[in-house]
């Protein structure tokens, strides 16, 4: 009889390492209104097409985007200034949690997984976010500009696991954008992607699903990579 090896060894994360807009909070459109909206004061098409190029991007990178790529004549510095202000004013209004998110945050705790807020958002809308969300859940957080690149690099969650003290490779990275999911493998993370934009396809260290009401930690280990 031929011998069946046993299957991989599955071990919860060591950390979770959230993203904030659009995958725990519905703020991903309200960035998204921030950007078209400028870009129709310019003169500029704010089709869907153009929109999915600012997805999960840091405003200083949308910024330099909007200069070089579309031609506002504004400067990178005051554009940066106008979308964070715009932005910034729309979380201020208030924010919706996305369904299955505080969920997931409490089983992590409850299983004793750490988690970290990744976010390539400013450290003054993340600390709106927060008290939405509640600081508690999180061991720490990483905004933009806190690491020495922003995603889509992995210097952001690199970061998170260097303050929580594991391994990348131990973490399961949560995320809704082609420019995220791209940070989080970079890192070497493992991704769980609940997308909010196209472009996030299954692999080996990617699974996909529609809400993160679908996910138990428990039940959702991945296999150690060897």
């Amino acid at each position: 009889m031929p011998v069946i090896p046993p299957p991989p060894a599955r071990t919860l994360p060591a950390a979770l390492l959230c993203d904030m807009d659009g995958t725990l909070v519905d703020t991903e459109h309200q960035w998204l209104d921030a950007v078209a909206g400028f870009l129709r004061e310019q003169g500029l098409a704010a089709t869907d097409e153009v929109l999915a190029d600012f997805a999960g991007a840091p405003v200083d990178t949308a910024a330099e985007r909007l200069v070089h790529t579309y031609g506002v004549r504004l400067g990178v510095t005051r554009t940066a200034a106008r979308l964070d202000e715009d932005f910034t004013a729309k979380v201020a209004s208030g924010v919706t949690v996305q369904p299955g998110a505080l969920r997931l945050l409490d089983r992590a705790r409850g299983l004793g997984i750490p988690a970290a807020l990744v976010t390539a958002s400013e450290r003054h809308v993340a600390d709106l976010v927060l008290r939405t969300l509640g600081a508690h859940r999180f061991a720490l957080s990483v905004t933009s500009g806190e690491a020495p690149r922003g995603k889509p690099h992995p210097d952001p969650y690199l970061a998170a696991a260097a303050g929580l003290g594991v391994d990348p490779a131990d973490c399961l990275a949560v995320e809704d954008t082609p420019t995220g999911a791209a940070a989080a493998l970079a890192a070497g993370c493992r991704l769980l992607a609940v997308p909010s934009v196209p472009g996030i396809v299954p692999g080996p260290r990617t699974a996909v699903v529609a809400s993160l009401e679908d996910v138990d930690l428990a039940d959702f280990p991945f296999p150690r990579p060897a």
